[in-house]
């Protein structure tokens, strides 16, 4: 048992450094941290501009449109880190299997293009 404990020690005293270095970071946020608030920074703006319409306005699709395909083409081109670090010791059908989803990424992103999902008017 005692064996175990020397094994997971580093990692103990990593954590309590680490947990250690955010409390100090925290507290001393706060006890140096200078505080004079006025109207004007505490007002509400977006982009630089004052608010000037209710926050509960309508957005067009095409700002949720854009967020979503560039979750989903990131999300599949995360998949290419580890089947480039793993291409040595591929077989062939990973290989192939790896095509198929570039081909199908590809027929989509020329979709998507045709379609005018990527221009902005």
């Amino acid at each position: 048992m005692e064996e175990l404990l020397r094994a997971y020690l580093p990692i103990l005293i990593m954590l309590a450094i680490a947990i250690g270095l955010g409390l100090v970071l925290l507290l001393s946020a706060i006890v140096i941290a200078v505080r004079h608030p006025d109207s004007e920074k505490l007002s509400a703006y977006e982009c630089g501009f004052n608010a000037f319409d209710d926050s509960r306005m309508k957005f067009d699709v095409r700002f949720y449109l854009v967020a979503i395909l560039f979750i989903i083409f990131d999300l599949e081109i995360a998949f290419l880190f580890p089947w480039a670090v793993a291409f040595s010791e591929m077989s062939m059908t990973a290989f192939w299997s790896m095509m198929v989803f570039l081909g199908v990424l590809t027929i989509g992103f020329a979709y998507e293009w045709k379609k005018g999902a990527l221009e902005w008017e």
